[in-house]
């Protein structure tokens, strides 16, 4: 109880309440030197600190503590660990399979610790992106295969699972090659600029 009344009383003092009340009392304090508060200084005093707490701007509450992107990098390349444990129990037909496994090593070389994982933690957007392919993306298109194909062995006829599901494998990875790319330009822009202005820095 007296640590938790220790604590209110510090967080007072430190509050801008009392920041903006004592420099009113200070300004009080100076017209009491001045001889303008006369015998009624200790009420000018209060007065002003009083007047100064009142309008002082409300406290701030600090935003929540979200991870940056180094933090969600690493969210991510744990999430891809188990994406990987669920599709190595999961039977897929061969051809995706392979499509799969490489798409999944594409992720794997993003989130590399190295420089790519570097370049992406700067780009909010790949970040966000790669982390929905394998959070979402990936896990709905195996799940669906599995969930359409045993209705297919009930009801046959019609376009095969698998066939959607090397279509939505297929997609996956022209994305995570576009990104790739995408990573791949800024960074080659980046080394143009950087170069640019070593040029202008030389000839100035």
């Amino acid at each position: 109880m007296a640590t938790s009344r220790a604590l209110r009383a510090l967080a007072y003092l430190e509050s801008r309440k009392n920041l903006w009340g004592s420099a009113c009392g200070l300004l009080g304090l100076g017209l009491t030197v001045a001889g303008v508060a006369g015998t009624y200084w200790p009420a000018v005093v209060a007065g002003l600190y009083g007047a100064g707490a009142l309008v002082a701007p409300p406290e701030r509450t600090a935003p929540p503590p979200f991870p940056g992107p180094a933090e969600q990098l690493d969210l991510v390349r744990e999430d891809l660990g188990r994406l990987r444990g669920y599709v190595a129990e999961v039977e897929l037909p061969p051809a995706a399979e392979g499509k799969l496994s490489e798409l999944l090593d594409l992720y794997a070389a993003l989130l590399d610790p190295g420089w790519p994982a570097q370049v992406l933690a700067a780009e909010p957007e790949a970040v966000h992106s790669l982390a929905r392919a394998v959070r979402l993306d990936v896990p709905e298109c195996v799940d669906t295969y599995n969930r359409t194909r045993w209705w297919t062995r009930l009801t046959p006829g019609g376009e095969s699972p698998e066939r959607h599901l090397e279509r939505q494998l297929a997609l996956l990875s022209e994305e995570a090659e576009r990104l790739t790319a995408e990573l791949q330009d800024r960074e080659a822009l980046r080394q143009q600029t950087h170069t640019a202005y070593l040029e202008g820095r030389r000839e100035s």
